[in-house]
């Protein structure tokens, strides 16, 4: 019998997370629907239930001390005296052996959805068309055709398996190995249900609902549990992962839970001030310029950025002022700025010092 650390390709000590990988990355090389073929499918199902085994913490130590079909006590030693037995002389020392189930737990699926800066803001509701497998209508997941169902396998009755007898030191030794004739699961299927061929599902094009919430970053994956493919025989199904990319959007950027922008304002309306109206991902939001404002300065509105997916209060949007300078002037403006230079008897350009806080304004005006 395969060891299940062997079928996966990973170490006895490898953690829970290594064998969820291990399996993903078969399951996709070896599923039916990818990789059609007797042999494919033979590995799809040794690696499904190596799988199932050293995914339940339970049976994994069963499985490392010598019991659940691992053979010679895996790398953890014998298990009990019963089990040994079973390795040894099968079905035959007096507990029989169990058929596998046709039915079948669905893999999990991946769909990627681009949402846009405002559907991270308030969250969104989206209907997404998944290509996955769903239950044969035709069959309800029996894969016989109406009317019929399946037969007592002839070869192992039923149990699953069949016996062999070897001989080997211990004198001659009956052991038990999955039936070929039904695959292992005791019943065969004459009449196999032509929509289906025999699966219980077929491929098709469905919508799933979802609720996306706020606040979800570029890269999150939203697990939807039980929206996956559905299993084989009207098995349970998968899970379905949703991974999220964030469009980029023309004026507003993101800074945590923060929304960040830009307002150009003239030079008289930073000189004098100003009262101005801007637009918003909430709508417009009056903004007040006061005199003397200078490039670089960031005006604060509370509670106009983005709900954290963690719960709470929403962030806030900052928008950081670029006062924009005239490159174009007539001979009578010209005139009148030089008038005001005069009167105010600016001071020529020189170096002031050094001042942490200006360097700091611009950092969040253009962080992303």
């Amino acid at each position: 019998m395969a060891d299940h650390y062997e079928v996966l390709g990973v170490s006895r000590d490898a953690s829970p997370d290594e064998i969820k990988k291990a399996y993903r990355r078969l399951a996709r090389e070896l599923h039916p629907d990818v990789n059609p073929g007797e042999e494919a499918s033979e590995r799809f199902k040794l690696v499904t239930h190596a799988y199932d085994v050293l995914s339940d913490p339970e049976q994994r130590q069963r499985y490392d001390l010598g019991g659940d079909g691992s053979p010679f006590g895996g790398g953890g030693g014998f298990g009990g005296f019963g089990d040994i037995f079973e390795t040894f002389f099968g079905a035959a020392g007096g507990r029989p052996g169990r058929p596998r189930s046709r039915r079948e737990r669905g893999q999990d699926a991946l769909v990627r959805v681009t949402l846009s800066l405002a559907d991270v803001v308030f969250g969104v509701h989206r209907d997404i068309e998944v290509d996955t497998a769903v239950l044969c209508e035709t069959c309800g997941g029996d894969c016989c055709q109406p009317g019929t169902q399946p037969v007592t396998c002839d070869i192992c009755h039923g149990s699953g398996q069949v016996q062999r007898t070897v001989r080997s030191l211990l004198g001659n030794v009956v052991t038990s190995q999955p039936c070929t004739a039904c695959q292992g699961y005791g019943t065969t299927i004459p009449y196999p249900c032509a929509s289906c061929q025999g699966q219980g599902r077929v491929r098709a094009r469905r919508t799933v609902s979802v609720d996306i919430p706020g606040g979800v970053e570029n890269g999150l994956r939203l697990q939807l549990p039980g929206s996956g493919e559905v299993g084989p025989a009207g098995g349970p199904n998968g899970d379905l992962y949703l991974e999220v990319t964030v469009s980029n959007d023309e004026v507003f950027s993101r800074d945590g839970d923060d929304l960040l922008a830009t307002l150009e304002v003239s030079m008289p309306d930073a000189i004098l001030g100003a009262h101005t109206t801007i637009a918003s991902l909430d709508g417009d939001v009056e903004l007040e310029v006061r005199a003397g404002i200078q490039s670089g300065d960031v005006l604060t509105i509370k509670g106009r950025g983005i709900t954290p997916l963690r719960g709470g209060g929403r962030g806030d949007l900052r928008v950081a002022v670029q006062v924009v300078t005239p490159t174009r002037l007539d001979a009578k403006e010209r005139a009148l700025i030089e008038d005001f230079a005069k009167k105010t008897k600016a001071p020529a350009p020189k170096l002031a010092q050094f001042h942490q806080g200006m360097f700091s304004k611009l950092r969040d005006r253009f962080r992303s």
